[in-house]
């Protein structure tokens, strides 16, 4: 039986297990639920902060935490630039100008593939990878939706797991801060 005098105590130790669990499980925390975030003063005085040496994304509303993500940055020689941007572009339905495919008749015919060096085969057309709920901020560099394998592995680019890609993308518009540091 619990006493009447824990039952404070312990209503309060929920509450902050609920906060501090997820955060030190990388899985993308929502402090509110996005959705209803989004009901409450649309996408303005939002910024998503990137730290590439933790490996994770922040998104922030005002100056109060509203979700954190596991992230997979730019490998090594192809590192994600650092500094202040801003969203620049949002598609959903993003496909990579670079790395893809050669497909010939719906069939690939040469994969995982650098467009820009050449080697087409013949009758083959170029299919970009997909990098869905893309958040472009830089050149070519953007957050989008990929493989999180818990290190530096992209081309440059800020990948974020599927689920927590569209909170961030649902979250932003065109022209919300971007702070990537190291």
């Amino acid at each position: 039986m619990i006493s009447a005098s824990m039952k404070p105590f312990l209503s309060r130790l929920a509450r902050l297990c609920c906060i501090v669990i997820p955060l030190f499980c990388g899985a993308c925390t929502m402090i509110p639920e996005l959705g209803a975030l989004a009901d409450k003063g649309g996408t303005r005085n939002r910024r998503i902060v990137v730290k590439l040496r933790e490996q994770k994304a922040y998104l922030y509303h005002h100056r109060e935490l509203v979700a954190v993500s596991p992230i997979s940055s730019g490998r090594e020689g192809k590192r994600t630039p650092t500094g202040r941007f801003s969203v620049i572009e949002k598609d959903a339905d993003h496909r990579s100008s670079f790395y893809g495919n050669y497909v010939r008749s719906g069939r690939i015919v040469k994969e995982n593939i650098d467009v820009r060096k050449g080697g087409r085969p013949p009758g083959a057309k170029f299919e970009g990878v997909p990098m869905p709920y893309f958040l472009r901020f830089s050149g070519a560099y953007g957050l989008h939706a990929g493989k999180i394998p818990g290190y530096p592995a992209s081309s440059g680019c800020v990948r974020l797991p599927k689920r927590q890609a569209k909170r961030f993308y649902d979250a932003v518009r065109v022209g919300t801060p971007v702070i990537v540091q190291h």
